[in-house]
C-alpha cells in the first residue's frame, strides 16, 4: 500500500506522507538509499496501533512520495525488543557477514533486553545482516556486540569515517537520562572502543535520543566543511514535548566540539529560545538522515507526533505518519551557521496541472477567502509583506474564519500555528495550542511553503530557514483557505496553491 493511496483507511490517512497500512509507527530507522531505492525502515508495533511489540517495519520508495509497505524486517522476540538504530552498506565486508559475491547490509540497532532473558533490563548495542538487498535479515548470533551495562543506552547511528585519524566506522549514541552522546569506534562493527562523549548542552528539559552526525559544506562551498551533531529529547521542545536539536562544529575523528553550544551542562529553562531546533513544531521528533543518499545529499525524515499524546491522537487503524522527506544544508545568516531544510521529492509528478493563483492583494483588517482554492492535500507558496496589520497570515483547512492558522506577528519576530479551532482537538488536553517560532522579515516580507496533508500542517519559513510541523486532525467538510490581516493592513505579494490528488 502506498502513502499516496486515497483515504479508504481512515479520513485522516495521509496522501503525502508514510504512514503504516494498520499498526503503529515512531521513530525512522535504518534509512538507506541502497541500488536505486530509499529504505525507510521504523519502529513498529506489528500488533497494534498503540506503542508496543518494538520491531522494525519497513517500507520502499523511488521518489520519496510514494512508498511501498513490506512485512517486518527485524522483528521482536522473546528475548528483546529492537528499539531505534541504523543501517550500514558494508561495502568492503568488514564484517565478514558478505559473501564472495555480495556485500552485506548490516544494521545496528539497540536490543532492550526483556525480563527473562540473559541480559534483562539492559539495552545494548546489536546487528543483523542482509544479503538480498534489506528485505530479509539474519540476527549477528554474537548479539550484543557493545554492552555498557545501562538501562537507557540506545539509537546506534553508524557512519564510516574518512579523515585525517584514519578510516573506521563511528557510532554515536545517548545514554539517554545523563544528556550525553557517546562515540565508538570500530573497524569490523563487531568489536568497539570509546572515543569520547558530548554532553549535557543546551537542550535537557528531556531524554536525549536519536543522535546523527554528519558533515555538511558551509554556503555550498567543498572546501569549507562542518559537521553537525543533532540530538533529539522528550520532553523539552521549545513549544512543549518532543523536539530535535543541533550542534555545528568539528569531528576529528575521535572528538566532537560545538562552536554552538549556548549554554553547557543543565539547560536554562529561559533560554530555549537561543538554541537551534531542528523544527520548531509540535511534531517532528526522532529525525535522522538517510546513508548512501545519492549526489551527497543529506535528506531526513522524522516521526510526525509527540509523545505527549502521540497513542491517542484519533487515527484508526493505523496511527502516526511520518514527515515528508527534507534535504538539508548549512547556510551562513548574521553570522550563524544554521541548517535550512527544504521538501524533497519530485512534487510535479503528484501535482494537479492547474493551480490558484492569487494577483498582488491588500488585505485590510479582515478575512478574505480564496474561491477557487479550496482542497484537502495542497502545497500553497506565499509572500506577504508586512503593512500596519499586528498580525496576518491564512486560515487552512477551515471554513472560511475557524480552521489551522499559520501566520506572522511582525512586531514579535514570530512565526506561528494556531490549531485550537483546527477540527478535533479534545482527545488530550495538550493538544490545542499555539506554537511560535522566530523569524525575521528579508527585505520587509515572509515567504512561506506550507504542505497541507489529511492530518498535518508542514511550514518552511524564509526559504527553510525556520520550519513547524504541526498534525491536525480536520472535518473532511472544511478545505476552504482563507487570508487574514488584523489590526490593520498587509500585503500578499504572490500566492499559488498546487493541489495534490
Amino acid at each position: 500500500m502506498t502513502a499516496a493511496t486515497a483515504t479508504t483507511a481512515g479520513t485522516f490517512r495521509p496522501a503525502l506522507h508514510y504512514a503504516a497500512q494498520n499498526t503503529w509507527l515512531n521513530d525512522p530507522n535504518g534509512l538507506i538509499f541502497h541500488e536505486g531505492v530509499y529504505h525507510l525502515y521504523y519502529q513498529n508495533n506489528p500488533m497494534g496501533n498503540v506503542w508496543g511489540n518494538m520491531s522494525w517495519g519497513h517500507a520502499t520508495s523511488t521518489d520519496l512520495l510514494t512508498w511501498t509497505e513490506h512485512p517486518v524486517a527485524i522483528a521482536c522476540d522473546e528475548n528483546e525488543d529492537i528499539f531505534s538504530g541504523s543501517i550500514v552498506f558494508d561495502r568492503h565486508n568488514t564484517s565478514g557477514f558478505g559473501t564472495a559475491s555480495v556485500a552485506p547490509l548490516v544494521a545496528v540497532y539497540t536490543s532492550a533486553f526483556k525480563p527473562g532473558s540473559e541480559h534483562e533490563g539492559v539495552q545494548a548495542q546489536s546487528l543483523a545482516y542482509s544479503l538480498d538487498g534489506g528485505y530479509t535479515w539474519t540476527k549477528h548470533t554474537g548479539n550484543p556486540v557493545l554492552n555498557r551495562g545501562s538501562a537507557e543506552f540506545r539509537d546506534p547511528k553508524v557512519i564510516r569515517y574518512d579523515g585525517g585519524a584514519g578510516s573506521y566506522w563511528v557510532m554515536v549514541a545517548v545514554e539517554a537520562k545523563d544528556f550525553q552522546v557517546v562515540l565508538y569506534k570500530s573497524e569490523d562493527l563487531k568489536t568497539w572502543e570509546l572515543l569520547s562523549t558530548f554532553g549535557p548542552a543546551n537542550a535537557t528539559g528531556g531524554v536525549w535520543e536519536c543522535p546523527d552526525l554528519f558533515q555538511l559544506p558551509v554556503d555550498g562551498d567543498p572546501e569549507n566543511l562542518k559537521w553537525v551533531l543533532t540530538v533529539n529529547l522528550n520532553p523539552g521542545g521549545p513549544n512543549n514535548g518532543s523536539a530535535g536539536q543541533y550542534f555545528v562544529g568539528d569531528f576529528d575523528g575521535t572528538t566532537f566540539s560545538s562552536a554552538s553550544t549556548v549554554t553547557e551542562g543543565l539547560q536554562d529553562p529561559d533560554r530555549l529560545g537561543e538554541y537551534q531546533w531542528l523544527d520548531w513544531g509540535r511534531d517532528y521528533y526522532a529525525a535522522v538522515s538517510f546513508s548512501d543518499a545519492p549526489d551527497n545529499r543529506r535528506l531526513m525524515i522524522g516521526w510526525m507526533n509527540n509523545w505527549e499524546y502521540a497513542n491517542q491522537i484519533p487515527t484508526t487503524p493505523w496511527r502516526s505518519p511520518m514527515s515528508l522527506a527534507r534535504e538539508v544544508s548549512l547556510q551562513t545568516f548574521a553570522g550563524i551557521l544554521s541548517l535550512v531544510q527544504q521538501p524533497a521529492g519530485e512534487w510535479t509528478a503528484l501535482a494537479n496541472p492547474e493551480s490558484f493563483c492569487l494577483p498582488e492583494t491588500t488585505i485590510h483588517d479582515d478575512v478574505q477567502v480564496l474561491a477557487g482554492a479550496a482542497g484537502t492535500v495542497q502545497r500553497i507558496d506565499v509572500t506577504f509583506t508586512a503593512g500596519s496589520a499586528a498580525e496576518f497570515g491564512l486560515i487552512l483547512r477551515g471554513d472560511g474564519q475557524k480552521g489551522t492558522r499559520v501566520g506572522i506577528r511582525p512586531g514579535e519576530g514570530k512565526l506561528f500555528v494556531d490549531r485550537r479551532e483546527s477540527g478535533q482537538t479534545d482527545f488530550h488536553e495538550s493538544f490545542p495550542s499555539i506554537d511560535t517560532a522566530p523569524v525575521r522579515a528579508t527585505a520587509g516580507s515572509y515567504r512561506l511553503t506550507i504542505f497541507v496533508d489529511h492530518c498535518s500542517v508542514e511550514v518552511f519559513a524564509q526559504g527553510g530557514q525556520v520550519t513547524m510541523t504541526e498534525l491536525i486532525f480536520p472535518a473532511e467538510t472544511s478545505t476552504v483557505v482563507s487570508v487574514y490581516a488584523t489590526g490593520g493592513t498587509a500585503t500578499i505579494s504572490s500566492l499559488q496553491v498546487t493541489q495534490f490528488a
